[in-house]
């Protein structure tokens, strides 16, 4: 018996096996968080570049004068440039009119965390005009997600423009 316990423990042939089974979980781990993190990023970089897009209409004055709903005009167009990795039916836009610069509110926010809007009202020629959109980001992977964000695994992103809107009525003769 005790040679039979002596030859065992001198093999080593399953050692490589052994130690990659035990490093392979964090390992796992640590390569899914790296992309977990890469497509956050990607979405917040997203959110920002489709906001921009978007806010562009109401500062050339194109939205103003479209004589369409101006919310869902501002969402087409967001929604056309955030075609990837996020979901438009979960952004949540708002857009006031300012009376000068230093009327600036912070935004307000629900039990849950989420943004609330107060209204979409772009303004018009001249105006100063806050723009700002919200997505709650959810982490895809579930193992990951709770590590990074707590429990529910989602991210806040908020992107926000304050601009004046191009005097593009014009007083001619």
């Amino acid at each position: 018996m005790k040679r039979f316990v002596d030859k065992f423990r001198k093999k080593d042939d399953g050692a490589t096996a052994i130690e990659f089974s035990m490093l392979l979980l964090p390992y796992l781990m640590l390569c899914l968080g790296i992309i977990e993190l890469s497509l956050m990023f990607t979405s917040a970089s997203l959110l920002e570049g489709a906001t921009g897009s978007a806010a562009r209409l109401i500062r050339t004055g194109q939205l103003q004068q479209s004589g369409q709903d101006p919310e869902t005009v501002f969402r087409d167009a967001f929604c056309q440039f955030a075609v990837v990795l996020i979901e438009c039916n979960d952004v949540v836009i708002e857009v006031t009119t300012l009376d000068s610069y230093s009327d600036f509110t912070p935004p307000v926010y629900d039990a849950d965390g989420n943004m609330v809007s107060s209204g979409f009202d772009a303004g018009g020629s001249d105006a100063k005009v806050l723009i700002r959109v919200s997505y709650r980001y959810s982490m895809i992977t579930p193992l990951v997600g709770p590590i990074l964000n707590g429990a529910d695994g989602t991210t806040l992103f908020m992107s926000t423009i304050v601009l004046q809107s191009e005097p593009y009525e014009f007083q001619g003769s």
